[in-house]
């Protein structure tokens, strides 16, 4: 008994001139070795695309912000309500980092892929520790930096400085954008209520 694949090809072998069809692509396919990027990599990647947002900021050229003031930034379209609420902690820290002892540099890469985690894991409301900085020689660097970056990240709606249970003027509550993910999420749980 002959098989399906033998029966196909004397079936073919009787049509005589049989070629296949050549199809081009409409997307250009990576073979796995090009695809060799790892988790790392992408990563890496990542980073580099949103240094580029903050590429002419390091820690020179920052304006000072005093120990003792508060930081505080809100863009255009975020409600006041959101925006107070923030203010006084009344969102749940889904995230937290703490810049002391690092150098500004170190705070630099630290605040940039804080930002790119919390986005990839959907958090809202994260909350970064810079300290006030006071008595030094140069007071308030790290909180200076924080102040001058964050309103720089796309991905930051708002920022204030924290209440005293999280840290206080040492301490800054950070507003994110939705991911993409989540606002589908929320599309459609308001149509389904409709």
């Amino acid at each position: 008994m002959s098989s399906d694949s033998e029966l196909f090809r004397e079936a073919l072998g009787q049509l005589g001139d049989v070629k296949p069809l050549v199809r081009e692509r409409k997307v250009a396919l990576r073979k796995d070795s090009d695809s060799g990027l790892n988790k790392r990599a992408r990563r890496e990647a990542a980073i580099e695309e949103i240094e580029a947002q903050l590429n002419p900021l390091t820690g020179e050229g920052v304006d000072p912000v005093d120990p003792w003031d508060p930081l505080e930034f809100k863009r255009d379209g975020v409600q006041n309500g959101v925006y107070r609420n923030l203010r006084l902690g009344k969102y749940r820290v889904d995230a937290r980092l703490d810049l002391h002892r690092h150098t500004v540099e170190m705070a630099r890469r630290a605040v940039l892929e804080f930002v790119r985690d919390c986005m990839e894991a959907d958090v809202r409301c994260a909350l970064i520790t810079h300290g006030k900085g006071e008595g030094r020689k140069q007071p308030a660097v790290l909180k200076s930096c924080v102040n001058a970056w964050l309103p720089h990240l796309r991905e930051v709606l708002a920022f204030h400085s924290a209440q005293k249970q999280h840290g206080g003027l040492g301490a800054t509550y950070v507003l994110l954008r939705k991911s993409e993910r989540r606002r589908q999420d929320n599309l459609e749980r308001h149509q389904r209520r409709r």
